[in-house]
């Protein structure tokens, strides 16, 4: 009984402990490389620094941390949020940098139970090249390279690490060795507070506009209740109309209840005529009643032609059985030349044959 409490107790005090030191049976499938296992004794930021300023030659190093919940495999992750259902061979030196490169379909995503992020650095000429991810199914093909496996890694710790190569200045580069985004993508994906608190930083206000941009496509992406916290803090309060933007896409991608809610508010209220735009196109990739209502609301009430104009194009992008009526109606009853104008170009475009049937009416008259 005593060891049970005992035992209770350590999980309640002390998570992250317990967190890495569950991580330690959790290794992929590492092939064509020299692999070296070792358990970590101290600090990651002073084990990571210690094996860059050794690696003169290329090498790389890899460990595990709880991975956030959903359904995704990540195979190589490009940090575009591009994922396979399954994961076969990662071709770590395949000359693509961070292309989804998987080879076949041989591994099987769990979808029950933890699951882990593997979390790989690579480093040559005593420096940080590039930075991966993969789901711990997949098989990591190291093109014969060294490869150092550590154990006992805390996600808190790896975020700490990650965070340190996130300073934004790269983020609208294009140089095979960028590590900022493949950081921000392992961060997204770390089932660990210290995600959301690494990931909220980055997009205030001080930050890189780029840098903001991404950051919201994850927190709409991976963080569930928290991103969309934050995602509406941003949807108010950024100052660049670029970011609020983004901001509407990356709630189109949460599939948090309030998501919808927010892009709604932004469609009708934001000062920006671009905002209002975005939010109306991602609404239509929405549907459902409520979206149907903000786009058409838009095209009756918006003050501006242009975003009538987007919110009509809004309306072209519904499932033909919402869409095509909608825009029929547009054509026939609003009172704004242009606005009636793209109702008919955009019928012209659907092929449906109701389309035709009002275009014939239109001509007989």
């Amino acid at each position: 009984m005593r060891r049970a409490i005992l035992s209770a107790a350590m999980t309640f005090l002390m998570p992250g402990v317990l967190a890495a030191q569950g991580t330690d049976t959790v290794a992929p499938r590492i092939e064509n490389a020299r692999v070296e296992r070792r358990a970590l004794t101290g600090r990651l930021t002073t084990e990571a620094k210690q094996w860059t300023d050794q690696a003169s030659q290329p090498q790389w190093l890899g460990y595990a941390v709880p991975q956030v919940a959903g359904d995704r495999t990540v195979c190589c992750g490009n940090g575009n949020g591009s994922w396979d259902n399954g994961c076969g061979t990662c071709r770590l030196e395949n000359g693509h940098n961070e292309n989804n490169m998987t080879s076949g379909q041989t591994g099987t995503a769990k979808l029950e139970g933890p699951r882990y992020l593997v979390v790989l650095f690579r480093a040559e000429s005593k420096r940080i090249t590039r930075i991966r991810v993969a789901s711990e199914e997949c098989v990591l093909n190291a093109g014969g390279l060294p490869f150092v496996w550590l154990t006992g890694v805390k996600p808190s710790e790896s975020v700490e690490v990650l965070a340190s190569f996130i300073t934004g200045k790269d983020f609208d580069l294009r140089e095979d060795d960028r590590t900022s985004h493949g950081a921000l993508t392992a961060i997204a994906m770390h089932a660990d507070p210290a995600a959301d608190r690494a990931l909220e930083s980055f997009v205030q206000a001080s930050r890189p506009d780029s840098l903001r941009r991404q950051t919201a496509f994850w927190l709409g992406e991976a963080r569930g209740k928290n991103g969309l916290r934050v995602l509406q803090q941003m949807a108010k309060t950024d100052p660049s109309s670029d970011v609020r933007a983004h901001v509407t896409f990356a709630l189109s991608v949460s599939h948090e209840p309030g998501a919808l809610d927010e892009m709604i508010r932004m469609a009708h209220s934001d000062e920006s005529i671009h905002v209002r735009g975005q939010a109306l196109f991602w609404l239509a990739h929405k549907a459902g009643q409520k979206a149907v209502g903000a786009i058409t609301g838009a095209i009756a009430e918006d003050p501006d032609t242009e975003v009538k104009k987007k919110a009509v194009f809004a309306l072209s992008q519904l499932p033909k059985d919402e869409g095509v009526p909608k825009l029929i109606e547009v054509a026939q009853n609003n009172r704004n030349h242009e606005v009636r104008k793209q109702a008919m170009f955009w019928l012209g475009q659907s092929n449906d044959p109701r389309a035709l049937a009002f275009f014939e009416q239109v001509l007989a008259h």
